[in-house]
């Protein structure tokens, strides 16, 4: 979805799924005690969610 360049919407609706998994790979970081799975997931996360803003709630011309 996000390669596709559909248009602002579906690319950060493709990055709220991407937050979603980075989430999932976090818990299940944590719970198997994997450190460095978890920490490049919580790089991924903000990189994520920095596109959930930009796509999302930014205003295009800002």
């Amino acid at each position: 979805m996000v390669s596709l360049d559909s248009g602002r919407r579906v690319t950060g609706w493709g990055m709220v799924l991407f937050v979603t998994s980075s989430v999932a790979w976090i818990t299940g970081a944590f719970l198997t005690k994997d450190e460095p799975l978890g920490a490049q997931n919580v790089v991924l996360l903000g990189i994520n969610s920095f596109g959930v803003y930009r796509y999302l709630i930014r205003k295009r011309g800002a």
